[in-house]
């Protein structure tokens, strides 16, 4: 489907209320992680916003808050189609009506059979509605786990992996910090920031004793922290790290990806950060929506691998990906792959 032609102030909003939304990510789950932009009748910005943690406005209301009576016959680019149901808040098409805006532009149409039809709604009020801006962007951005939960019912899946370049995450006497560098480190905790949990298993979780947390360069922790997941039979001592509060904690004593899911009711992205058994469970489960590879440039020549899956027997039953995209971090590389289906 071809995009439609929009006017270039509206295609640079979009791409702002893009850049925007991804503030909103992880803090904003179960809602939708969307960014707005208001311009005023002469098209000149007046208004950005984010949604906001659950119970509080959307981002079309934080959008309007900031622009005031500057949206009067201005527009509003939003990431996704404003919603049309009353909920925790009351919907967003009627605020932008109320608001005199006379013109929508929106990304994706809302999935959700109860939030959608605001499109609609602002068109039958004499609205321009124009949907598909920057789609498939969106898609590809903060929107899109959400996105894969409206669609797959459960969570979108990401493996990590920091290696060397011959596949290693430690050395044979377990030494492993660091692999990569400040750069790609400083990327992986701004992630975790977006992330609404992180995976490990017991065995990473006894012998390494990590916090994972989403914390800055200079060791402060974002104000959003993802639910750390611990996935084994075996206990934490009561001093472990992962008790410490700073962000919630929950252990599920299986060995069955499944069930990690399962505890994750509202969960958009997940991470699974390690160790190797369990990135190979989650492969061998069919779970795993997407790798990130943070590559270093060294070679251990032995060690411990970055993946264990023993069901993969032959090259026939690897596991295929799609290179999505490759980042420079310093001198290390993030390779983002898809899984093929």
């Amino acid at each position: 489907m071809t995009p439609p032609a929009v006017p270039e102030a509206v295609d640079r909003a979009m791409l702002l209320a893009i850049e925007t939304s991804g503030a909103a990510q992880g803090a904003s789950t179960p809602n939708p992680p969307v960014g707005a932009v208001i311009l005023d009748a002469d098209g000149a910005l007046a208004g950005v916003g984010h949604t906001q943690p659950v119970g509080g406005p959307h981002a079309e209301v934080m959008a309007l808050r900031q622009a005031g009576q500057s949206a009067r016959g201005g527009t509003a680019v939003v990431t996704l189609e404003p919603c049309n149901h009353t909920g925790r808040t009351g919907p967003c098409a009627q605020a932008l009506l109320d608001a005199g805006i006379a013109a929508v532009y929106y990304a994706v149409p809302d999935p959700n059979p109860q939030a959608a039809g605001g499109a609609a709604a602002l068109s039958s009020a004499g609205v321009t509605t124009v949907g598909g801006v920057r789609e498939a962007e969106v898609r590809r951005g903060p929107l899109g786990p959400w996105l894969f939960r409206q669609r797959e019912g459960r969570p979108m899946v990401t493996a990590k992996i920091a290696a060397t370049l011959d596949g290693r995450v430690a050395a044979p006497d377990r030494t492993s910090q660091w692999i990569t560098g400040p750069q790609a480190r400083e990327h992986a905790h701004a992630q975790r920031a977006r992330l609404d949990a992180i995976v490990i298993g017991t065995g990473t979780a006894l012998a390494d004793d990590p916090a994972l947390t989403a914390r800055r360069p200079d060791g402060s922790l974002y104000e959003h922290q993802p639910t750390r997941v611990v996935l084994g039979t075996r206990g934490l001592p009561p001093q472990a790290r992962l008790r410490d509060g700073t962000a919630p904690l929950v252990q599920v004593r299986s060995h069955d990806p499944h069930q990690v899911l399962e505890a994750l009711p509202d969960a958009q992205w997940v991470l699974v950060e390690g160790g190797p058994g369990i990135i190979g469970a989650f492969l061998a489960a069919g779970l795993v929506d997407q790798v990130q590879a943070y590559l270093a440039p060294t070679i251990l020549g032995d060690g411990h691998p970055a993946v264990l899956d023993r069901s993969v027997t032959t090259l026939a039953q690897a596991h295929r990906l799609h290179r999505e995209s490759v980042t420079e971090l310093g001198d290390d590389l993030l390779i983002t792959l898809t899984a093929a289906r």
